[in-house]
């Protein structure tokens, strides 16, 4: 049995289950602007992609920034604003499992679509610092491309010093796991918030508690491993 030496957590729908929320924000936002997708749509094509890849999608490539900029704050007041009306606590089993990273020290962190704003919101209301710190994570900054690009996962390798194949991704949403799959990730899996048909994705395992994950399947890197590839950790 392959065993991993890193791990790398997507955000929302898999640490934080929030796909509903940010749901009914787009369905606000999008009335707002007269444009209407289902829920399955919104799924397929808007989670896991950053705002501005979700926008011009949406409004095509010619929004100025400050309308772009604009929008984003808009949609993600409204989704602040429902997050606070619900009770915010991480995905089942989560605390556990990476109580269980930290006590081992498996190097892991996040790596999320989701912007600045978004990043101190959770920071503030999900008791995150437990476990991160804010730069100790990979966000959307305005310098990554965003998913299904393998760019995030790949500074998030970087960042915890693994090499692609001693790295476990775990995601919800069809462009990450897309992206997981471009970066090379040793094992991918899918954290089925959702109760997703993941048609094309039959090959990954599945969990819908980080209890079901099994433990064995890590270990710490010893100083007599090698570190990460060099062109890796210089960001090529």
């Amino acid at each position: 049995m392959n065993r991993f030496s890193g791990v790398i957590f997507d955000f929302n729908g898999t640490l934080f289950w929030d796909t509903a929320l940010h749901n009914q924000a787009w369905d606000i936002f999008l009335r707002q602007h007269n444009v209407s997708l289902s829920d399955d749509e919104k799924f397929r094509t808007l989670h896991g992609k950053n705002n501005q890849d979700i926008l011009t999608g949406l409004f095509g490539s010619g929004l100025p920034p400050e309308k772009e900029r604009a929008f984003i704050l808009e949609k993600e007041t409204f989704y602040q604003q429902l997050c606070l009306q619900a009770r915010l606590t991480l995905a089942p089993g989560a605390e556990d499992f990476l109580d269980f990273l930290k006590k081992a020290g498996i190097p892991f962190t996040i790596a999320t679509a989701s912007g600045e704003e978004n990043i101190r919101f959770y920071f503030k209301h999900l008791p995150l610092t437990r476990w991160f710190a804010p730069d100790s994570i990979v966000y959307n900054d305005g310098t990554i491309k965003g998913k299904p690009y393998p760019d995030i996962y790949r500074r998030a390798m970087q960042l915890i010093g693994c090499r692609p194949e001693e790295t476990v991704v775990f995601e919800d949403a069809p462009s990450g796991l897309q992206a997981a799959a471009n970066a090379d990730a040793g094992k991918i899996i899918i954290v089925d918030s959702n109760n997703f048909t993941y048609s094309g994705w039959e090959k990954y395992s599945m969990i819908r508690d980080f209890s079901a994950v099994d433990r064995s399947l890590f270990h710490r890197k010893t100083p007599a491993e090698p570190a990460a590839d060099l062109r890796l950790r210089q960001g090529s």
